[in-house]
């Protein structure tokens, strides 16, 4: 029988032995003893010891990072499934699939660009989760390893706080008991408790973005890993109704934005990864709010997942970037300015002929993005970010321009590189930007003369001269 056994239980284990699976040092067991602990029956303990090896990482194998992916990946889909999302039926997955070989049809008319390898997909709510989650996790990670740093900083001065003379005591701690001690054990739950905030986090943000996103593309960002034309129908429907169109013209339309948009992706494979890395960029040089964050850790009970997860949530990033994320934020932006522009003017050329509300249509999808869509309310809540193409119609201004004095061609070809694709600089004067394309264009251009001077290994056309002659020892000799 243990020494610690209760004399009113001479046949149960030791409570504490039994939650911590093992001795327990003298100096744990007085504290966790004048905690009222020792009081606790078996169901309690091995419902406690459950949490502790959650939050300690036993359970689950260890450290889960700074994200927890399994809690994302739940909280989301439980979230769509509450809002409701019912299966898609073969019909509506063949519609779709005629709905986008239709726009791919038409986007043919209108642009070189090559269609993308990928079919027309519809997807439910909760397949969007599926396939689109792994990447919603690369893009929020840096984000998360700033605030388990700083939750873990925050805990460890609070510990050492309560060391000092005039700091009040911890309840139920022993007398000349080093709190600060505590840390090397609490580390991995902060960490753990950290990893499952923002997991949570991630998951609210994505199945609330599910329950609003039309296609797959439609953040601005290739979300999908190959290069499917992916349609949401259940929430297209939901959009279609206050526009007083007919849905099947609305799908036509935004099947039309998504197919351009994945072809845009598929053809110009510089584009996607650049996007992507200014996000990660500037979720990478965040600043986390660390004053807020040892607010929250002083004010709230740090065994209140969901208090603490509000609280942090409240305050969690600084609010003035640092100049690594301005810069990274201006090169995101005017590419996603660029990628809707070049979208809006393919679309509008696509979809003139066949669509009698193609203009109402677009209206409606400026007025979506303007008043702050559901992209930029996510990345608003995960990296302090908002995804929003805001000179969109600058961008849409050069490529019309462009296309006007150059032709099509031009319009296209000036997404051949990131080193010639048009800047920030050139939305504020895309006339001259217009200018300097078709001037650098002429110097490019090759002549029937220079194809002739080249087969001819360079020689031009001067008469010989003096200076000519061959020299001693010369080939020729």
């Amino acid at each position: 029988m243990s020494d610690h056994q209760p004399a009113d239980r001479p046949d149960e284990p030791d409570p504490l032995e039994a939650l911590f699976g093992g001795p327990v040092p003298p100096p744990m067991r007085e504290a966790l003893e004048a905690m009222g602990l020792t009081d606790l029956d078996p169901s309690q303990v091995a419902q406690m010891r459950a949490q502790i090896q959650m939050l300690m990482g036993g359970a689950a194998g260890g450290d889960q990072g700074p994200v927890d992916e399994t809690l994302a990946h739940d909280v989301a889909r439980q979230l769509v499934a509450q809002n409701g999302d019912s299966s898609i039926g073969d019909s509506t997955r063949r519609d779709v699939a005629q709905v986008v070989q239709v726009a791919n049809l038409w986007l043919d008319q209108v642009t070189d660009l090559p269609r993308p390898d990928g079919d027309g997909v519809a997807l439910s709510r909760a397949e969007w989760v599926e396939r689109t989650l792994p990447l919603w996790l690369r893009l929020t990670t840096p984000v998360a390893e700033g605030l388990q740093a700083a939750m873990t900083s925050a805990v460890q001065q609070q510990l050492s706080s309560f060391g000092e003379d005039d700091a009040p005591p911890i309840p139920g701690m022993p007398p000349g008991m080093n709190p600060a001690a505590l840390m090397g054990q609490m580390e991995p739950m902060v960490r753990r408790m950290s990893g499952a905030m923002f997991g949570g986090q991630v998951g609210q943000a994505v199945g609330t973005l599910a329950g609003e996103i039309l296609s797959g593309t439609e953040v601005g960002l290739p979300m999908l890993e190959d290069e499917s034309v992916a349609i949401l129908p259940a929430n297209v429907a939901a959009f279609a109704e206050g526009l007083e169109v007919d849905p099947g013209e609305v799908h036509l339309y935004l099947a039309v934005r998504e197919a351009a948009r994945v072809r845009l992706f598929a053809a110009v494979p510089w584009l996607g990864p650049q996007l992507l890395t200014a996000v990660e960029d500037y979720a990478r040089d965040i600043t986390i709010n660390t004053e807020g964050i040892e607010e929250a850790v002083r004010q709230v009970d740090p065994q209140d997942q969901e208090a603490m997860q509000q609280a942090v949530g409240e305050s969690l990033f600084a609010p003035d970037p640092s100049p690594a994320q301005q810069a990274a934020l201006t090169r995101l932006e005017t590419f996603l300015a660029l990628v809707e522009g070049w979208v809006d003017v393919v679309t509008a050329q696509a979809v003139s002929q066949h669509l009698p509300h193609a203009d109402a249509l677009a209206e409606a999808v400026r007025r979506r993005r303007a008043t702050g869509g559901p992209a930029e309310k996510t990345f608003a809540s995960l990296v302090g970010l908002e995804l929003r193409p805001r000179r969109m119609r600058d961008a849409a201004n050069l490529w019309a321009a462009l296309e006007d004095r150059h032709g099509r061609d031009a319009r296209d070809e000036a997404w051949g590189h990131p080193d010639v694709a048009p800047t920030g600089a050139d939305l504020d004067d895309p006339l001259g930007y217009v200018e300097r394309h078709g001037a650098a264009a002429a110097d490019l251009t090759v002549t029937d003369e220079d194809i002739e001077r080249l087969l001819s290994g360079g020689e031009d056309d001067r008469p010989s001269g003096p200076d000519d002659e061959p020299q001693e020892g010369s080939a020729d000799r």
